[in-house]
């Protein structure tokens, strides 16, 4: 159990982050402007009206921003009691996904839970972010000293990985397991003694990925298949990545006209809406390919105006995660960092063709109604332990 006031002395709140509010209310209206921008073409055409996409993410949104301000007025410490819950119902809802006849497909991917009213729709995948979130901080508390040692290790690697792999295996959803694993490697390398070992292994890692993207250039990088004989889609995604100009119509064509809307905006773009690729050429483009557009009509430094914002709120997450009131709030603050920072650089990269394509959205601004309520939970988390953090002597 987190260690809480002595006996007889009676918590006030001292202090609220109003900046971080600020960044993320700021990030949310910015991603429904591009939203709108974005999708209003698409939803005149499906559903014969523009505000259809717009309309039911700011509806989606502005609840949620009422229910993160709700859960900040909440002790975080209650969290300690219900994570093992929320664990074990992530899996259950992942599980359901694959093996229930609740389990729906959308653009070939099935990950999305449907509970008979296509409003009622929604990723399990997001709350397995949240049970790792919530979850591993109150195993690293639970086990204290028995963190350093090697059963303790393999104990939260365990619970991380198991989730990860209810992600992977219920989902098929690798972009969410990696990010469930990060987010688990990060809270163990901070509660771990042994740092410079956590560092040795990431280094080791990074070597491996640099040799394992040469391989795959030289060995796949001129290779002509036939996508048609391609059974893994994981593959298929790898060969478009590679030479996306050879495969542009088994998915390459969506990556160089993301390329093709960054580069034509130059570095302040072609005005607000007046995006062309997004008629047509990126497909939904309202969801993880909405960083291109953005380069489209704001150009480069609407791109680099993003990033700074959500550079700001990293920071803010990092100043709470810093002075946060105990060690289990430390934690799970900085397992949301870790959430929002990985899936903007993960987002971005698959934008600019540096990694291949994951489905993965960029954090308040994409499309997308599971991922927002889930978003602004964890900063609701956030609030929570930034209201109990104590300047005073």
């Amino acid at each position: 159990m987190p260690k809480k006031e002595k006996k007889g002395k009676v918590f006030k709140a001292e202090y609220y982050d109003f900046n971080l509010v600020a960044v993320v209310i700021l990030l949310i209206c910015f991603g429904l402007v591009m939203l709108y921008s974005t999708s209003a073409y698409t939803a005149l055409v499906k559903d014969n009206n523009d505000m259809a996409y717009f309309a039911k993410q700011a509806i989606i949104s502005a609840c949620s921003i009422v229910g993160a301000l709700a859960v900040s007025k909440l002790d975080y410490h209650l969290l300690y009691y219900v994570s093992g819950m929320i664990y074990w119902v992530s899996m259950g809802l992942m599980a359901l996904v694959k093996f229930s006849p609740m389990g729906v497909e959308v653009n070939g991917a099935k990950r999305w839970l449907n509970f008979g009213i296509d409003a009622l729709q929604f990723q399990p995948a997001e709350v397995a972010k949240i049970a790792a979130i919530t979850f591993i901080p109150c195993l690293i508390m639970k086990m204290g000293k028995e963190v350093a040692t090697r059963k303790g290790f393999w104990k939260l690697m365990a619970y991380g990985g198991g989730l990860a792999a209810a992600a992977l295996i219920f989902t098929d959803n690798l972009s969410t397991a990696i990010i469930i694993g990060a987010i688990t490697g990060f809270m163990i390398f901070i509660a771990h003694p042994n740092q410079k070992m956590f560092l040795r292994i990431i280094l080791v890692l990074a070597v491996l990925l640099l040799v394992g993207r040469i391989v795959l250039q030289m060995t796949l990088g001129d290779m002509q298949l036939d996508m048609t004989n391609v059974d893994s889609f994981r593959l298929k995604r790898v060969l478009v990545w590679l030479n996306p100009e050879q495969y542009s119509s088994a998915g390459g064509y969506q990556i160089m006209q993301a390329l093709y809307a960054i580069g034509s905006g130059g570095f302040f773009g072609k005005g607000l809406g007046n995006s062309v690729q997004k008629l047509g050429p990126v497909p939904e483009a309202q969801n993880d390919m909405i960083f291109s557009i953005v380069c489209e009509e704001l150009g480069v430094f609407g791109g680099l105006v993003i990033i700074v914002l959500f550079g700001y709120l990293l920071y803010r997450l990092f100043f709470i995660a810093q002075n946060a009131r105990d060690f289990y709030g430390s934690l799970m603050v900085s397992g949301i960092m870790v959430h929002i920072a990985l899936q903007v650089i993960l987002n971005i990269c698959v934008v600019l063709n540096w990694i291949p394509t994951t489905g993965i959205t960029l954090p308040f601004v994409s499309y997308g109604g599971t991922s927002i309520v889930c978003l602004m939970a964890e900063m609701g988390i956030a609030l929570s332990v930034s209201r109990q953090i104590y300047f005073g002597k």
